[in-house]
């Protein structure tokens, strides 16, 4: 899965431990959900760290919501969810993988 670099303006708060924000882990880094979207660390400054493309998560037969267990981030019009090292996305009858 591919993202884009595009640096989030503007950026004044340092994310890290205990900032108050949910730490995603992702990949090689740690995205943190930050007004409605992901930020990651890069450089001297924070990037959009959002998917630019579409993935399923084939099999997936857990069904997520509140008191799931998997930490639930709010991402713009949604609720993704951790789960094995990356967010789930409901998307119709199947979770995309973010």
């Amino acid at each position: 899965m591919t993202t884009a670099h595009q640096q989030h303006a503007g950026h004044e708060h340092a994310h890290g431990e205990g900032c108050g924000h949910v730490a995603v882990p992702h990949g090689d880094h740690v995205d943190y959900a930050h007004d409605g979207h992901l930020h990651r660390a890069h450089g001297d400054h924070y990037d959009e760290c959002e998917p630019a493309d579409h993935a399923a998560h084939d099999g997936h037969e857990h069904t997520h919501g509140e008191g799931c267990g998997h930490v639930a981030v709010p991402h713009g019009d949604h609720v993704d969810y951790v789960h094995d090292g990356h967010r789930h996305a409901a998307h119709g009858d199947h979770y995309d993988e973010h």
